[in-house]
């Protein structure tokens, strides 16, 4: 283990070099080592590129990073800002993944960065898919991932009637159907990023939080099988650029 004086915080490199586990001591330093290391990823992109392109994920784990990074002093106006999934509303319903993103992050010196809502009122759902293509083919610099206690990951939930489909699509998008999976709640018509998508990012972010998610997340890697725990979908991608997760306690 290798502690990371400027935050407090440890690494602990895995066996294989297809994850780098992050152990942070607190709910603070966590916030804030996550929202110091998506601003450098995105401040080295926008060194070499003119623009940057930055996708979240909802829920309730992320809403304090998001609020950390509206604060870095970055060139905001150069980033454009996507998600990895959306529930099927519209952007200003407050279960929206778009409402969080905009509560959260676009605010501050973040205000000014561009933001590509997946939905809008009047749009089916196979044109917002495609859209959600279109803006991929610009690839994105940085994706912020959470996990489900049943080991879903974006929209991508174990049991899904349609997993296998989405699992194998060669688009980074897909509508999916998560019909009858718990983790999905009331909201089983969603878009999602899709593995190849997940793959094509080189650097992604999983957050983690509490005893019980690290379990899940060491049960997953422990299995192996993506299918019953499709976290592990997130694994893939460049060798050199290992996913990486932040937890604490």
């Amino acid at each position: 283990m290798v502690d990371d004086r400027a935050t407090g915080s440890a690494h602990v490199e895995a066996p294989v070099a297809r994850h780098v586990l992050h152990v942070h001591p607190n709910h603070e330093v966590w916030t804030w080592a996550v929202a110091v290391a998506i601003a450098a990823d995105l401040r080295r992109e926008l060194v070499l590129q003119p623009r940057a392109r930055l996708l979240l994920s909802g829920g309730t784990t992320p809403g304090p990073v998001y609020h950390a990074l509206s604060q870095a002093p970055l060139d905001w106006d150069r980033v454009d800002v996507g998600l990895v999934d959306e529930r099927w509303l519209l952007p200003d319903d407050p279960d929206s993944n778009a409402h969080l993103v905009r509560t959260e992050l676009l605010q501050d010196r973040a205000a000014t960065a561009h933001f590509e809502p997946m939905t809008q009122a009047g749009r089916h759902i196979e044109g917002a898919v495609a859209t959600a293509n279109a803006h991929a083919r610009r690839q994105a610099t940085v994706a912020v991932l959470g996990m489900g206690e049943d080991g879903h990951t974006a929209s991508l939930f174990p049991g899904m009637a349609d997993l296998e489909r989405v699992m194998h699509s060669p688009r980074d998008y897909a509508a999916v159907d998560a019909h009858g999976c718990a983790g999905a709640r009331e909201w089983p018509r969603r878009i999602s990023l899709t593995p190849h998508g997940m793959a094509r990012i080189p650097h992604r972010l999983l957050l983690l939080q509490g005893e019980r998610k690290r379990a899940v997340f060491e049960q997953a890697l422990e299995s192996g099988d993506p299918h019953r725990w499709p976290i592990l979908a997130a694994l893939e991608g460049n060798p050199a650029m290992p996913l990486q997760v932040h937890w604490h306690a």
